[in-house]
């Protein structure tokens, strides 16, 4: 009797721990976009309040993107010392010094901040994918799509409740970006208990650290490149497309709404498509449905449509949406233990996130050069096509050991 009685509660304690640990990973998914998003919004009202140039108000959103491109190889190095569960709750922590500081003081404090929050969430963009596939080896897809619905959620919401928080509900553009402290202490709180498990995770990172590095596998430097073109896709996409409708004729209002629809339009692919993605064998047919979205948006917007500028919208964000989670799925699924998951992640994010932070002032000049959007949209389409010559070499069932065989 006392026995089962002891099972019973070894496994309800084992059930909570399970389930503290998947809320875990929601809140710090959550952290993730929340405090990036909120910027964008508030970069007018920023700008004339500390009386800044466009272009320094402009490295606010660049310098969290430079960040990630720095860091992202250094993460899994810090996994493998301190264990992931504390390397997290460390970065947690900097991502709350670092909002404090953008929020409540001067310029400088203002650059300082972001750079820090930057650094942070670089260190938890690398991590949460191999942390998933440690701890959920059967059930990649599934979590993949639950940690990416929530880091796009709240992304999501946090962009579009920036400007209300500021003006109507009085908390200024500095209350509007710091009320999201609130969200890093909850996911700090919640993430407390998974540090006794910091030893049992270093030892699982350090079996493989003697293995030729990833820089100079084919497969890596394919994974790396379709992450690298669909962020740069992405960023590119969020930072122009209101400005390439208002050129085409559309209020800046319609402009802003169309570009919201976009990202909620992702939401409900992030969480499908990982699922797929992880019982299929190769995952060339969802590149191909991928590269399509893309390249038909594209050139829906290209030939100035207006009548179905809805449709290239959603059809652009549903690509997004596959792309981001193939990508978080490839670290997983062509590799075959938590430490290459996380080196394959570093180092494509590191990549990936350069591309991302150049595409949007390279996209810039081109259109200064030609004095239009045609050229730059051509590039685009361009990129679509990489992005799925990539994105299929990707997608065979092939892991990254073999190779090194």
């Amino acid at each position: 009797m006392e026995s089962s009685q002891l099972r019973s509660n070894t496994k309800s304690k084992s059930t909570s721990k399970g389930w503290l640990l998947v809320l875990g990973i929601i809140l710090i998914a959550a952290n993730l976009r929340a405090p990036l998003t909120s910027v964008g919004p508030l970069i007018g009202t920023i700008r004339d309040d500390l009386g800044i140039s466009n272009t320094l108000a402009g490295l606010i959103t660049t310098l969290p993107l430079l960040g990630f491109a720095l860091l992202s190889p250094v993460a899994p190095k810090l996994a493998r010392r301190f264990g992931t569960p504390a390397v997290l709750f460390g970065s947690l922590f900097l991502l709350l010094i670092g909002m404090v500081l953008r929020s409540f003081w001067g310029i400088s404090s203002l650059l300082i901040g972001t750079v820090i929050l930057g650094l942070a969430i670089s260190v938890c963009n690398v991590l949460m994918p191999s942390l998933i596939k440690e701890n959920y080896p059967l059930r990649i897809g599934v979590m993949i799509g639950i940690y990416s619905v929530a880091m796009n959620f709240s992304g999501a919401i946090a962009s579009g409740i920036s400007v209300p928080l500021a003006n109507q509900v009085g908390l200024g553009w500095k209350g509007a970006l710091g009320i999201w402290t609130l969200l890093t202490l909850v996911a700090m709180l919640v993430w407390m208990p998974q540090l006794r498990r910091k030893q049992q995770k270093t030892n699982s990172l350090t079996r493989n650290e003697n293995r030729t590095s990833l820089w100079k596998s084919s497969l890596a430097w394919y994974v790396t490149l379709f992450m690298g073109l669909q962020s740069m896709f992405f960023y590119v996409v969020v930072s122009w497309l209101p400005d390439i409708l208002k050129n085409q004729g559309m209020s800046s209002d319609s402009a802003g709404w169309t570009l919201s629809l976009m990202q909620l339009a992702l939401l409900p692919v992030t969480f499908i498509v990982p699922i797929l993605a992880g019982r299929m064998n190769n995952q060339i047919p969802l590149i191909i449905l991928t590269a399509g979205f893309f390249f038909i948006g594209i050139a829906g917007f290209l030939s100035g449509n207006h009548s179905l500028v809805i449709l290239w919208a959603v059809l652009i964000g549903i690509g997004a949406g596959c792309s981001f989670s193939l990508a978080m799925m490839f670290f997983g699924l062509r590799t075959t233990n938590a430490h290459d998951a996380a080196e394959l992640s570093g180092m494509s994010q590191s990549v990936g996130y350069l591309l991302a932070a150049v595409g949007p002032t390279l996209f810039g000049y081109l259109h200064d050069a030609t004095n239009g959007w045609n050229v730059p949209l051509i590039v685009l389409l361009a990129m679509t096509i990489l992005l799925m010559i990539f994105g299929v070499a990707a997608g065979r069932d092939r892991l990254i050991l073999r190779e090194f065989g």
